[in-house]
Order: structure tokens, then C-alpha cells, then sequence
């Protein structure tokens, strides 16, 4: 069990951090970079959702959001 929980542990951290540079991206208005950056997190987020690492409509939802958020960028 300990074993299983520093594997998820670590591939949600592996996540966040996607997420996290996807966020400065946007904060730092630069879109191309923020496309970037999303393309990969999507990946990452997709796949943690196939282990079950993070819920399905979770990671839906995350990646909705920064979509969103990079759409609304100048």
C-alpha cells in the first residue's frame, strides 16, 4: 500500500506541476508559450486519468479551465 501510495503520490505531484506552468504561462500573457505548455499538461493530465491517479471528470474539468483561460488571453 505504501509502495502504491508513492507512486500516486508522485504522478499527481507530476500533474500539479504541469498545471502550475500552464498557470504562469497565462499569468505572464504569453500565449504561444501557454499553448505550449498546455499541450503537454493535457497529455499528463490524460494519462493520470487513464491510471487513476486523478478522477476522469477532474481532469475534464482542469483541462477545460486553462483551455479557457488561454482563449481569453489577448
Amino acid at each position: 500500500n505504501s509502495d502504491r501510495y508513492k507512486l500516486r503520490h508522485a504522478q499527481r505531484s507530476v500533474v500539479r506541476t504541469a498545471v502550475k506552468a500552464v498557470k504562469a504561462d497565462i499569468d505572464a500573457n504569453d500565449k504561444a508559450k501557454a499553448n505550449d505548455s498546455f499541450k503537454k499538461a493535457q497529455k499528463i493530465i490524460d494519462t493520470a486519468a487513464a491510471k487513476k491517479v486523478i478522477h476522469k471528470n477532474a481532469a475534464a474539468r482542469t483541462k477545460s479551465r486553462l483551455s479557457k483561460a488561454i482563449k481569453n488571453l489577448g
